[in-house]
């Protein structure tokens, strides 16, 4: 993997990490990539020795204790002073405030434990190791070889089955992650494989086209109707957003999604995404386990307790107790389903409360709304600046369409605890402190190559986040 960012003259002067490197990355950040590849591609559950490991939650664990003993490796500061961090603390607060008044304590707190502690160890690893450019696309290195890496099993690995009523066969198992939720992890990658495509040298451009074909292959390969509807938005953003681009490359880019989609689409695909415009037949629609039947229930399930929720990881839970579903059901009789959301943010509402439905929210939009408003104060310059102002005025362009690929199937999955938000937001949080740090790299007065920081950055605050500061940029020079 090429680092070209790495041999910039502007890049600032930071500790140099002791060791042998790997890929021009201290170890620190190697094994965060690592991690990044593991959580994302769940590439490690396809060698069966280790899984009993808990590969994913003991790296975790090793690289938060690395870090620990090499604070010289992380960024200066506290990883708390932007906004996106602020929010994903106070989700962790209120996941711990649901266990008390959750329907299965034991269940609550052990999934927060076990499973989202790692989540967001994860990200604030992230927030604190990002303090340049160059960190930032190592990390964008991440997310497409993640990519690669679920494409190939989806292409490769993955069996396939058709369903009762189904018209095409669809992928029927991927690991811990199935069909439906592999279309939202390359739908948050795509845009990152554009972000390198842009930023990369010939050779590595090359992988990120195949990459892109991967994509849109697997993605016909799961037939995910939620998928196709994250995909249109996806590539809506990239003609109406990434306005940097000329329209041509952009069309090229998302023709050859699509032209991977159209080659690898199994027999019946088309079939069964028509089934949309027919919503009158659909089960979502008209059976009780479908997902407009769960959405109304979560509502209840949410004023429940509006406060706290019903616990973290509880949905499941609440569908075989207060359910109207369990109203008259007697030992003997058949079981009842125990659903997961199908919905990220009633996921929230309902498990957190509506404070923690809030903050979930909040964390999406300050991911659409945040790079855009870092965009308009970045001097113009920065488009045709030295390599890393090129990247970072890049990535605010990219990023909100990434989250785009998250909110749209995130609106039919339950993936409220998951990775791919807190890895965006982490990404979000460290894009603030990069242009921050490389805005006073110039700033009159400082030592060459020695950021200048100021006793307190003026604050920044979206309107979606009005209270939460993080640095702020000056008006775009004229």
């Amino acid at each position: 993997m090429t680092l070209p960012l790495n041999g910039s003259s502007s890049t600032p002067a930071v500790p140099a990490a002791r060791g042998r490197k790997l890929f021009g990355l201290d170890p620190l950040r190697f094994w965060l990539c690592v991690l990044i590849v593991m959580t994302m591609s769940r590439i490690h559950q396809h060698f069966a020795f280790l899984r009993p490991l808990r590969p994913a939650l003991t790296v975790t664990l090793l690289v938060a204790m690395y870090a620990y003993l090499n604070p010289k490796l992380l960024s200066s500061g506290s990883m708390f002073r932007t906004a996106p961090a602020k929010v994903m603390a106070a989700l962790g607060v209120m996941a711990c405030l649901s266990v008390p008044t959750a329907l299965s304590i034991g269940r609550a707190g052990s999934f927060i434990l076990q499973d989202y502690s790692k989540v967001l160890i994860l990200a604030f690893l992230l927030i604190a190791a990002i303090r340049s450019a160059k960190d930032l696309y190592a990390f964008a290195w991440a997310m497409v070889i993640s990519a690669g890496a679920l494409s190939y099993l989806s292409l490769f690995v993955f069996k396939v089955r058709k369903g009762n009523g189904d018209f095409a066969a669809r992928i029927a198992g991927g690991y811990t992650w199935d069909a439906n939720d592999i279309c939202l992890i390359l739908l948050v990658a795509l845009p990152f494989v554009l972000l390198v495509l842009e930023n990369a040298k010939p050779r590595a451009r090359a992988l990120c086209f195949v990459a892109i074909i991967g994509i849109g292959a697997a993605i016909a390969r799961t037939v995910s109707r939620g998928g196709f509807l994250g995909l249109i938005s996806v590539g809506l953003a990239l003609l109406f957003l990434v306005r940097h681009v000329a329209l041509p490359k952009r069309i090229a880019a998302v023709a050859t999604v699509i032209f991977g989609l159209a080659a690898f689409a199994p027999s019946g695909y088309w079939d069964q995404i028509g089934t949309m415009l027919h919503p009158e037949d659909d089960y979502n629609m008209t059976s009780p386990t479908g997902r407009k039947a769960v959405a109304q229930r979560g509502l209840g399930y949410m004023m429940y307790n509006p406060f706290t929720g019903i616990g973290a990881d509880n949905f499941p839970v609440a569908e075989a107790t207060i359910s109207p579903r369990m109203e008259g059901w007697v030992v003997g009789m058949a079981g009842i389903k125990q659903s997961a959301a199908h919905n990220s943010f009633l996921q929230a509402a309902a498990e957190m409360g509506i404070p923690g439905g809030a903050l979930f929210i909040a964390l999406v939009l300050s991911g659409i709304i945040i790079p855009f408003q870092l965009r308009s104060r970045m001097p113009k310059a920065w488009l045709k600046g030295d390599r890393e102002q090129r990247f970072l005025y890049h990535m605010t362009t990219y990023l909100p369409v990434a989250f785009i690929g998250f909110a749209v199937p995130g609106a039919f999955l339950s993936f409220a605890y998951n990775d791919p938000i807190y890895l965006l937001s982490a990404f979000n949080a460290g894009l603030i402190l990069a242009i921050d740090r490389k805005r006073r790299e110039g700033t009159p007065g400082a030592a060459p190559g020695v950021v200048a920081a100021p006793a307190r950055p003026a604050p920044y605050r979206p309107s979606v986040m009005r209270g939460l500061q993080a640095p702020v940029l000056p008006p775009r020079a004229r």
